[in-house]
């Protein structure tokens, strides 16, 4: 009897030290578990909550506060490699002529760790990126005109060349503010001299100011001297009598040849033509203008119109049409820079 005791009594006493043996050996696996998902969670983002995780598995100490960021930094370098984007060099097109560049995008790695750190939740990440600048730029390319922006980047100006009549400029500006768009003003230089006070009308809205020479003449017929004396009388008006550093140059009538460009150029302006032309000038039908915008619009496209009855009757709808595009309304300068659209900072996911 005392024998069956003893065996029975061992039997428990196993038992017991087997279940508390396979019980350490669970919570071993268990806690070994969560640190596999926690480090998982570098790969899978959102899946698990890195800050909770870290608080029941690695504690407090120096070293898994050290292991815990290293977490965070591979989660934020994945996104980084998916978030890239490679900037664009700026180009000369056989058609187009002088391409601009267009910045890349690149996650700033520790911007993104110390915002995410602040966070009570880590598992949402504050991802902050930063452009690139693209090695050849339009400074690089020389003496060349401008007929459109980077196609890469949602943008479309509004240039208005200037050279005759007011009747038209106010409606226009009211339009432009009511919808928040900024636009390019060419003043011909005659025409600046005589409506200073519109002109700087003009300006108190946020319109950039530029140069559309001074008499509006052909500038390919020109001589050197006389192309050159154009484009100064109105660069000295821009200056003293608007406060204008200006860096464009819209030669009348678009007419130039290559003498006129490397004169603008060394005189640190940009030749800019157009993409899309609203011939307002002939006196088309303002759905006219609106139906050729809506079908020939796209990122980068210079539209050149004038204070004319059919483009002020037009904009608004040409302003609709554009944004229903998804296309943003800049200044000239906005479009042909190579800074991305919009701003590069994102939510957090």
């Amino acid at each position: 009897m005392k024998r069956v005791q003893v065996l029975v009594l061992s039997g428990l006493f196993a038992a017991v030290f087997l279940g508390i043996q396979q019980s350490e050996n669970l919570q071993l696996f268990v806690q070994n578990a969560k640190l596999q998902n926690a480090l998982s969670a570098a790969s899978i983002p959102h899946q698990w909550d890195i800050s909770s995780a870290a608080a029941s598995v690695w504690g407090g100490t120096k070293k898994q506060q050290q292991e815990r960021r290293e977490v965070l930094e591979e989660r934020i370098r994945l996104e980084a490699q998916k978030r890239y984007v490679a900037p664009i060099n700026a180009k000369i097109d056989r058609v187009w002529k002088a391409i601009p560049g267009y910045n890349g995008l690149e996650v700033d790695m520790e911007q993104s760790l110390a915002l995410t750190e602040q966070q009570p939740n880590t598992d949402n990440l504050k991802i902050v990126t930063k452009e690139i600048k693209p090695a050849i730029g339009l400074e690089q390319l020389g003496a060349q005109p401008i007929y459109k922006g980077n196609p890469n980047k949602p943008m479309v100006s509004l240039m208005i060349n200037v050279a005759w009549g007011n009747e038209y400029v106010d409606k226009m500006l009211d339009v432009l503010e009511k919808e928040r768009v900024h636009a390019t003003f060419f003043f011909d230089g005659s025409w600046l001299k005589n409506n200073v006070p519109t002109a700087l009308r003009i300006k108190e809205k946020g319109h950039e100011l530029s140069n559309h020479a001074y008499s509006h003449k052909n500038m390919s017929e020109l001589s050197s001297t006389k192309a050159s004396e154009e484009i100064t009388k109105t660069q000295l008006l821009l200056e003293k009598e608007l406060g204008v550093q200006n860096k464009l140059f819209a030669p009348p009538s678009g007419d130039f040849d290559q003498e006129t460009v490397n004169i603008a150029h060394g005189l640190n302006l940009h030749t800019i033509l157009w993409t899309l032309d609203t011939v307002d000038w002939q006196k088309p039908e303002p759905m006219t203008i609106v139906r050729k915008i809506s079908t020939r619009v796209e990122p980068g496209s210079l539209i050149l119109m004038h204070p004319t009855a059919s483009s002020s009757n037009a904009l608004q709808q040409m302003i609709e049409v554009i944004k229903s595009k998804g296309l943003v309304l800049g200044t000239v300068s906005e479009l042909i820079s190579s800074n991305r659209v919009p701003e590069v900072e994102s939510a957090p996911q």
